[in-house]
């Protein structure tokens, strides 16, 4: 399978959310994804940095709000101002991809294009690199919109999944998508697992611009009406940001797997080589960061006394923990946060509580 070259290849990191589950250091003027969480860069830095080599600098795209501008671009000092693409409204992925898609096109109509999100942490880059090629070569060939799956290591509940059908093209590797499932109670994903058919969906996708563009315009009318106006306005060779902050709120809020993925035909999966983490919760950073002889992990200075499992993120001071079990502990400096980390999941319900008592200094 011939590979695709690099001036071909394009790809478009997501970076517009939130983070609530991450509060109180992810807060909505900094996000998770501009947060350091899983090495010494943000993780919007770190995924930009696993690209290199494979899509020019200068052909990738940051889809983020507004808001985070000039933050982005701090954050990827090479990379051109015209790549950021200022979101005035998040709208969910398909008008952020569809967007991105009708970009990539207006610069090169046959591109491949990779949609990855911000957050996610993935290792070995070498391996991740290798993996990308080889699906933009697979995607283009085979004219698929191909999803990353993720094989299980477990029954996990709060990932979505996707069922592999028969095996596509010559090298087998890539394989129709049977069905895209919600995130199942545990005893359906015990069933997932051990069918041996059944993958995360780790919502990284690459298919060529044309492509997915062809499939909104075909499984969601709307949004291809929205995209065409924004297109029409397109007057000095990329669509002005006065044309996206009118157009862009009035498009269909939708996910690109609701709205596309679990209706095309066209749809594929291909199992990643590589290991995923996509750090939803507290207690997933905890299989990133240093732990000490008890299990507690930790990123700041940390006394621990018969405390076992607890997870501490602290922005200057000392934490000590005594006689505690499988906590987290996270201290942004103006809040505090302590909870079970079986529980970090529910984090988002504090920001949901502070936002009902209008307590914006803390969002």
């Amino acid at each position: 399978m011939a590979s695709v070259r690099l001036d071909r290849r394009y790809a478009v990191i997501m970076a517009g959310g939130v983070g609530t589950r991450f509060w109180p250091l992810s807060r909505e003027a900094r996000p998770k994804q501009l947060l350091a969480l899983a090495g010494p860069r943000s993780m919007l830095a770190e995924t930009a940095l696993r690209l290199r080599g494979t899509v020019p600098l200068d052909n990738i795209l940051v889809a983020t709000a507004k808001r985070y501008q000039r933050q982005v671009a701090r954050e990827l000092p090479g990379l051109p101002a015209r790549n950021i693409l200022c979101e005035p409204v998040g709208r969910n992925t398909a008008p952020c991809i569809g967007w991105s898609a009708l970009e990539v096109a207006a610069r090169t109509p046959d591109a491949v294009m990779a949609v990855l999100p911000a957050d996610h942490v993935i290792t070995p880059a070498s391996v991740f690199k290798r993996e990308l090629g080889r699906a933009f070569a697979e995607a283009d060939s085979l004219e698929r919109l191909l999803a990353f799956g993720v094989r299980p290591t477990g029954p996990a509940t709060g990932y979505g999944y996707i069922k592999a059908g028969p095996r596509l093209g010559r090298g087998g590797r890539v394989r129709s998508v049977a069905r895209f499932c919600e995130k199942p109670g545990l005893a359906k994903a015990k069933r997932f697992v051990a069918d041996g058919n059944y993958y995360w969906n780790a919502g990284m996708f690459v298919w060529s611009a044309a492509t997915i563009l062809e499939e909104i315009e075909r499984w969601l009318p709307e949004l291809h009406r929205g995209l065409a106006r924004m297109e029409a306005a397109r007057r000095r060779g990329r669509i002005p940001q006065a044309a996206i902050d009118r157009i862009y709120p009035k498009l269909p809020g939708i996910s690109i797997d609701y709205g596309v993925m679990e209706r095309s035909r066209r749809a594929a999966v291909v199992a990643a080589g590589f290991d995923w983490n996509d750090i939803g919760s507290w207690d997933a950073v905890a299989d990133l960061w240093p732990k000490d002889a008890d299990g507690n992990a930790s990123t700041g200075r940390l006394l621990s006394v018969d405390a076992h499992d607890n997870i501490v993120a602290s922005e200057g001071r000392d934490v000590a923990l005594v006689g505690v079990d499988g906590l987290a502990v996270i201290d942004s400096g103006d809040a505090l946060l302590v909870c079970r980390r079986d529980k970090s999941q529910e984090v988002r319900r504090v920001v949901d509580a502070l936002r009902a008592r209008r307590r914006k200094d803390l969002l």
